[in-house]
């Protein structure tokens, strides 16, 4: 705030106070406006695409509000959604660069609508959505200078996604040596202002029984209760939100690390051609989630003392979906203490 001196004191109650309006509007908190960035969608089977694309947005502003068509809209314009409204709007507000959602925006992006939510501009990637009439959905905003453009995130489309399972393949098991993989498990591993303070990624490689962890997020803190699950994690649905989101909810101050295990080992207990998103992908979508403090990439499948001491876990949990015995035949959370 600005000070008065003995020698420059106000001469009128009035003078005083416009001083002070001057003082807050000058203060560092007004000098520096908040940005806040628009962006809409239908976010049926929502994978990393739609999250990089979230992740993006956000960088180009400081508030990121995402409005979700309804599931009549969507049946009007492209046809039925596979998941309901209900359901797509609980998983964007999963999503962790997210700040608020609308639910139920018009399919059109106007500048009404930008306006009823105080919206600078809005973000969509560099491809073309149409209504059903064949008329640009951004053609309004674009006209009116208020519209930005991000990279469509290449590689990954809900098309492609449906595509595998009915094809039954198992082209896109990959490894590990992706460059882009890389990159994005970088981008990932960043919250909405550069590198996040909750979320990490870790590569666990099996040499000589030792674990070798690489961590790029913050270690848990004191009074923090370590949270370790794992599992497949494939085609990030509402069903693992809604289990993330319960394990969360069991501290006041949990750290939730997610084990994932390699292709190989999701396609030895669950068959056919899964997993159908590879473990590049499945690590992607995870890291997207809000309530996900830490991933651990090709997790053993067996939970074993060493992973447990290593972590310094307090609590594991599973869901109620079937635990598949190990190679050995053995139980994979045999060295837990069951409650």
């Amino acid at each position: 705030m600005m000070m008065k001196n003995g020698q420059h004191q106000a001469e009128s109650a009035g003078e005083e106070a416009e001083g002070k309006s001057v003082a807050r509007a000058c203060s560092p908190e007004k000098r520096r406006r908040i940005v806040r960035v628009w962006c809409d969608g239908c976010y049926d089977m929502v994978h990393y695409g739609h999250s990089n694309q979230l992740r993006q947005a956000k960088a180009m502003g400081d508030y990121l509000m995402v409005g979700v068509h309804t599931d009549e809209e969507i049946s009007k314009h492209k046809g039925p959604p596979v998941f309901t409204q209900a359901e797509r709007y609980k998983m964007v507000r999963a999503i962790k660069w997210v700040d608020d959602i609308v639910e139920g925006a018009p399919y059109v992006t106007t500048l009404e609508t930008l306006d009823k939510y105080n919206c600078d501009f809005c973000v969509h990637g560099d491809d073309i959505t149409l209504t059903v009439d064949g008329k640009d959905t951004y053609e309004e905003v674009k006209k009116s200078g208020r519209y930005r453009e991000c990279k469509r995130t290449q590689g990954v489309s809900t098309t492609d996604l449906v595509g595998r399972m009915l094809l039954m393949t198992k082209a896109h098991h990959s490894n590990m040596g992706s460059s882009d993989y890389q990159q994005h498990t970088d981008n990932f591993g960043r919250g909405p202002k550069g590198h996040s303070p909750w979320t990490g990624v870790s590569q666990f490689l099996q040499t000589s029984q030792k674990i070798l962890q690489f961590a790029s997020g913050k270690e848990p803190q004191p009074g923090d209760t370590i949270i370790y699950v794992a599992g497949a994690f494939d085609l990030f649905h509402i069903g693992h939100v809604d289990f993330l989101e319960a394990v969360y909810k069991l501290s006041d101050k949990p750290y939730v690390i997610v084990g994932l295990h390699f292709d190989q080992e999701v396609n030895r207990y669950k068959g056919k051609n899964y997993p159908i998103m590879n473990i590049h992908e499945r690590t992607l979508s995870v890291l997207a989630c809000r309530y996900v403090s830490e991933v651990v990439i090709g997790a053993p499948y067996t939970v074993s003392k060493d992973l447990l001491d290593h972590f310094k876990v307090d609590l594991v949990c599973h869901g109620k979906t079937e635990v598949f015995p190990d190679t050995d035949g053995s139980d994979p959370y045999a060295n837990v203490q069951h409650e």
